[in-house]
């Protein structure tokens, strides 16, 4: 599948959805007649690595609650995904466990009263380590493109970091902006 064949849009995955209802990735890939699914590798408390430290506004080291995920479209893995959250909002939740969370985490951040309301984006891309690169099944020199999303809440306290990895040659980015 070319980079023309699927464009990403974060939009979707910044609002939260009705009570049961499915996950951004579920209903993205559904709408597109696709299968898109996710695995939790990973999920509980961690000590900050220094850049989701500084992003949360934390001090290096201290604990975050991490999700790894393998984003799958049929059964291609697609992406990379992990999502940190502070300590004191998702500890004790069920965005410390493995299991599905209905509506996505999203949607619990919303009930547990931490909705989003300023993201910023960056992405850049390079090569893949040799894990990532057997993880998402990528070919030998095909570039990755990382993308870091900061989601603060109205206050402009920091309630998620979201670090994706994705095969360069999959993905097309898209962001729309209105001005004024």
């Amino acid at each position: 599948m070319s980079s023309s064949d699927w464009v990403n849009t974060s939009a979707p995955y910044l609002t939260p959805r009705e009570e049961g209802g499915r996950d951004a990735w579920s209903e993205e890939t559904a709408a597109r007649g696709r299968r898109g699914r996710q695995r939790v590798v990973h999920a509980g408390e961690i000590p900050a690595p220094p850049d989701v430290a500084a992003l949360l506004d934390t001090a290096g080291g201290q604990p975050v609650v991490v999700r790894r995920r393998i984003m799958y479209l049929d059964d291609l893995p697609w992406e990379l995904t992990d999502t940190y959250y502070p300590a004191h909002i998702a500890v004790g939740t069920r965005l410390a466990g493995t299991a599905r969370i209905p509506g996505g985490a999203v949607t619990l951040l919303a009930a547990l009263g931490h909705v989003g309301a300023l993201v910023r984006e960056d992405v850049t891309a390079g090569m893949p380590s040799e894990e990532e690169r057997g993880l998402l099944r990528a070919g030998p020199g095909e570039p990755a493109l990382r993308l870091t999303r900061l989601t603060l809440d109205g206050a402009g306290v920091p309630i998620q970091v979201d670090k994706m990895t994705m095969p360069a040659g999959r993905q097309r980015l898209r962001y729309e902006l209105r001005i004024g």
